[in-house]
């Protein structure tokens, strides 16, 4: 599933994807915390905002829960009693039947009590399981996995970004965040810059890029051999002219015969100019190994 979109700086504001927010738990009318990074001069990031409904203090706690349960009336109910009598609260979660199965899997991000419960909780579930304990006789099995939400926040060691300021929470109206609350000073001068929005599945957060004034950001579809070593062939094409790959999404359009590949790319580092790069570049795909076609070829503006 895609995860991320394209977008610009509006009034300074910037519009989130629904199906991104929805994705990641931003409800409309809800709070936003936020953190503001800044990077050197080797990425084509200038600054990265993250958004989490969640404070930074809260982040040591929170962990991802797995449970598998028995699709039969009362499941549900029994797997958040499992956790409720912990005094654990499960924060955002999304469920869904298992595939010809009659499983359902229900994923959610937690709050533990204490970092170190992760064990004691998996300990106790094997524990209840082994002596056939009427309380999980529902639940099949959990995974239980710590959501290591600090990673996208560390700063030490690292030389590339640094973290300059933490907003307070403000509310997301229409899908919209407004940059003006609280880093209004910060990106005086973006109107119109381009972003891209990025959701981070594993962390339930929202990252936001704000590039370079020198980036060049250039948008390619084609589509290609579903084949082994064919998107190697594009790619490896594409870095020889110091060409910057921001993103690339891969789909099936027939199995074992087509499929498309979208790529968002920096040309900030290629000096060869726009027209030529794409004659070039239609040239190279009628020499590769199968038959590829330039579908769309665009500046992001």
């Amino acid at each position: 599933m895609k995860n991320w979109e394209f977008d610009k700086v509006k009034d300074k504001t910037v519009m989130i994807d629904k199906t991104l927010a929805d994705m990641m738990g931003l409800v409309d009318g809800g709070y936003i915390y936020s953190t503001l990074f800044e990077y050197d001069n080797e990425s084509p990031k200038k600054y990265e905002l993250i958004l989490s409904t969640y404070p930074q203090e809260n982040y040591r706690t929170l962990t991802n829960i797995t449970m598998y349960i028995q699709d039969v009336p009362g499941s549900s109910a029994q797997a958040a009693r499992f956790l409720g009598d912990r005094d654990i609260n499960i924060l955002n979660s999304i469920s869904l039947e298992g595939i010809s199965d009659t499983i359902i899997i229900w994923k959610m991000l937690v709050d533990l009590n204490f970092a170190g419960e992760v064990n004691i909780l998996a300990e106790k579930f094997a524990e209840l399981k082994e002596k056939n304990d009427p309380s999980v006789s529902k639940i099949d099995h959990i995974q239980i996995k710590p959501a290591d939400i600090g990673r996208v926040f560390r700063t030490e060691g690292r030389s590339d970004k640094i973290e300059i300021r933490r907003g307070v929470p403000i509310t997301l109206k229409d899908n919209v965040y407004d940059l003006s609350v609280e880093y209004g000073d910060v990106f005086e001068g973006f109107e119109g810059e381009s972003v891209m929005i990025v959701a981070d599945y594993a962390s339930w957060i929202v990252s936001i890029s704000f590039f370079k004034g020198e980036t060049k950001l250039v948008k390619i579809g084609l589509e290609i051999p579903d084949c082994p070593g064919s998107i190697t062939q594009v790619l490896d094409w594409i870095a020889s002219k110091n060409v910057n790959l921001i993103s690339v999404f891969s789909k099936i359009k027939i199995c074992y015969q087509t499929m498309t590949l979208d790529l968002v790319a920096d040309f900030s580092g290629c000096r060869m100019p726009m027209d030529e790069f794409r004659i070039k570049l239609e040239n190279a795909l009628e020499g590769m190994n199968g038959i590829f076609t330039l579908t769309q070829y665009e500046e992001l503006r």
